[in-house]
């Protein structure tokens, strides 16, 4: 059964107001699409889940989309402070936010405990560390196999995760090769998953290459075909990170009417990724364009 749709039709039936979302990728396959989508709509006093929250959180936040940040690192990779959710926390502009922190492994252990149906999963990452000062979510119990004290933390249940894939077919069953980050974990432990694809593909394309397939289509609600749905971040094979795009944003994000400026014009005044697209231009696809290295091909064996 074919489940795609469009960017506007699944966040508008997925994502709701209050909601916890989780954009999940890690450098590669940051669906920003999803993320214009759900400010486009409006979408207000979300729960933003992510381990790295980079430019889409801040114009999220700047959009006053979110109410509290679940994340462990945060930041403009390789350039500086995310200025618009510095502004929320330390101004209250345009609206307060709350922060939930944790370190990179402690987000992937909530994941974790999320997809198994664990209670809770244990680690030690937190050690010496003052993120149990400011985070009560995080716990210690006694080791029943005595081991002493470790620390816990609870499963992470977003109520939707939009996930981004270089290749799905109609009914959901997504692939992905290079970084994977948490895209599985966070697929299944969310209660809805968005599936975003740069390419829609038969089926006969993903069953000829099943250990690719990272998300299968049993859990997945919505697919979306939404070509150059992550810029500025990239997708492995198809186009590169637009690192200009990310240092223009220090620039862009210092000013919160600045900012609003931006979003006016990239966002409000789209109607979708497509239109985007063109608008940013040939010369910035031509610059992102991969080289090539392909993967070799193996015979998984056929039983007569």
């Amino acid at each position: 059964m074919s489940k795609l749709t469009t960017m506007r039709e699944a966040i508008a039936a997925l994502v709701h107001d209050g909601d916890c979302v989780a954009i999940e990728g890690f450098t590669h396959l940051i669906c920003f699409a999803a993320g214009h989508e759900i400010i486009r709509q409006r979408k207000r006093d979300l729960i933003l889940c992510r381990l790295t929250p980079d430019l889409i959180y801040d114009q999220m936040v700047a959009a006053g989309c979110a109410r509290k940040l679940i994340f462990s690192y945060l930041g403009n990779p390789g350039v500086g402070s995310l200025r618009a959710i510095r502004r929320a926390v330390e101004q209250g502009v345009p609206a307060p936010l709350e922060l939930e922190e944790y370190t990179h492994f402690g987000m992937v252990a909530r994941y974790i405990a999320g997809a198994a149906g664990l209670p809770f999963y244990p680690l030690r990452t937190f050690a010496g560390s003052d993120l149990l000062r400011v985070n009560p979510v995080i716990r210690q119990v006694e080791d029943p196999y005595g081991g002493g004290t470790v620390f816990v933390v609870p499963p992470l249940h977003p109520d939707v995760a939009i996930l981004h894939v270089q290749r799905a077919d109609r009914e959901g069953n997504a692939q992905i090769w290079g970084l994977l980050g948490v895209q599985v974990e966070a697929a299944f432990a969310a209660r809805h998953v968005i599936v975003v694809a740069e390419e829609i593909v038969d089926e006969a394309v993903i069953r000829a290459d099943p250990n690719r397939t990272a998300i299968p289509a049993l859990i997945v609600d919505a697919v979306v075909h939404e070509p150059f749905g992550a810029h500025p971040s990239y997708v492995q094979g198809y186009y590169d990170r637009d690192t200009e795009a990310y240092i223009t944003w220090d620039t862009i994000s210092r000013e919160h009417a600045t900012l609003l400026q931006w979003l006016d014009e990239w966002v409000y005044g789209l109607s979708g990724r497509a239109e985007y697209a063109e608008k940013l231009g040939g010369q910035v696809w031509q610059r992102l364009k991969p080289g090539e290295a392909w993967s070799g091909q193996v015979n998984y064996g056929r039983y007569c």
